[in-house]
């Protein structure tokens, strides 16, 4: 079985499109995001509904998972550790567009978020069981998620990869709104925001994968 189910051809026109992409990604981002949050000072219905139906859910042995979730997602671990390691990874399987694209697009989403969380300062909910910084939108650790869990996605362009991708961010979402530490909103923030990054980023860098993970059939020699 192939690597890549993307072929050279389309990838060299993903990246002649990147400009497309990129705008058509990010308009529908700005949007969706402004549509949350901007113009709204608390939190919306389905927030506090989901927010109550979840509370009544904590007890001690879910306790356990979500607070792995919040550490592996966030923190030191997640933000450095996580991508660090997997561009390693990446780099000794010598595959250095890869890696490059993976770092890139963990870092512009890691600083998208707090530039966000700046931008519009919103309180988180006051049932939080975890410590966290200023700003409850939109989710780092689900914008994270979504980062990797994509990114990985179109690197190895495996359809397993895409499902476990889907369930961790799925996850997080559960996880974050269980702790008290976002609203609903916030994560879907995230999840936009991790997804649009991953997608923008990869367009111009669609070529240099393809041609990176392409499989080479073995040589044949010809007899003298």
């Amino acid at each position: 079985m192939p690597q890549q189910t993307i072929t050279p051809t389309q990838a060299r026109t993903v990246s002649r499109r990147w400009p497309l992409i990129s705008a058509g990604a990010g308009l529908v981002l700005v949007l969706a995001l402004g549509a949350l949050v901007a113009f709204r000072d608390g939190p919306y219905e389905f927030d506090a509904e989901w927010l109550e139906e979840i509370l009544e859910e904590r007890n001690p042995v879910l306790d356990v998972p979500a607070l792995a979730m919040d550490f592996l997602g966030g923190g030191w671990f997640g933000v450095f550790v996580v991508p660090i390691g997997v561009a390693v990874a990446l780099l000794i399987a010598r595959k250095k567009w890869s890696a490059l694209y993976f770092v890139l697009a963990s870092i512009v989403s890691a600083g998208l978020v707090q530039l966000l969380k700046s931008l519009f300062g919103r309180a988180r909910p006051e049932e939080i069981l975890v410590h966290a910084d200023f700003g409850s939108f939109p989710s780092g650790h689900v914008a994270n998620a979504a980062t990797i869990a994509v990114a990985v996605a179109l690197i190895l362009q495996r359809l397993w990869v895409w499902i476990a991708g889907a369930a961790w961010v799925v996850l997080m979402m559960l996880s974050r709104t269980y702790l008290g530490a976002h609203w609903l909103s916030d994560t879907i923030g995230g999840l936009l925001l991790g997804v649009a990054v991953a997608v923008i980023l990869w367009a111009p860098f669609a070529s240099k994968l393809s041609g990176e993970w392409s499989v080479r059939g073995p040589r044949t020699s010809v007899a003298p």
